[in-house]
C-alpha cells in the first residue's frame, strides 16, 4: 500500500512535508527490493543537501543502495534510532523508519514529486 499525503521520487524515497520541513524516508518498495536491512549510512545534522544528492546508503543482506535527497535543503534531524535497529526501515517504512528532517531551501520541488497515485504507476511501470 502506497500512503496518500506523501510525495514520491524516482528513487524511491518519500517526503512528508509539514511546514517548511520534510521528513524523508524510502519506501515500502524500496525496502522490499532490498531485502532485510543491516545497516543505514546516515548523513550528520546540519548537511545542507542538493535535489538528487546523495544523502547516506542502506545495506541489507542482498545488495547496498543509496539514498537521495528527492528536495534540497538543510538536515535538521537524524533517525539515529536506525543505528541500532536499522530494521525499522523493512518493519515500518512509513513510521519509525523515516531517515532525517530537512529544513526545504526550495518548497516548490516538493510539487514537483509524485503523487500516491503517480507512484504507483510508476513503479507498475517498472515491473
Amino acid at each position: 500500500m502506497i500512503p496518500e499525503g506523501l510525495r514520491y521520487h524516482k528513487e524511491h524515497e518519500w517526503v512528508r512535508q509539514d511546514g517548511q520541513q520534510v521528513t524523508l524516508g524510502i519506501s515500502d518498495f524500496a525496502q522490499e527490493a532490498l531485502g532485510d536491512v543491516v545497516f543505514v549510512d546516515l548523513p550528520q545534522i546540519g548537511t545542507v543537501m542538493e535535489q538528487d544528492q546523495e544523502i547516506g546508503e542502506v545495506e541489507s543482506t542482498k545488495a547496498t543502495s543509496s539514498i537521495y535527497s528527492p528536495v534540497s535543503g538543510k538536515i535538521v534531524q537524524v533517525n539515529t534510532d536506525l543505528q541500532d535497529h536499522p530494521e525499522h526501515l523493512n518493519k515500518d517504512p512509513y513510521g519509525q523508519g523515516w531517515i532525517v528532517v530537512l529544513e526545504l531551501s526550495n518548497p516548490a520541488e516538493v510539487d514537483g514529486l509524485m503523487t500516491a497515485a503517480q507512484y504507483q504507476e510508476f513503479i507498475s511501470s517498472q515491473s
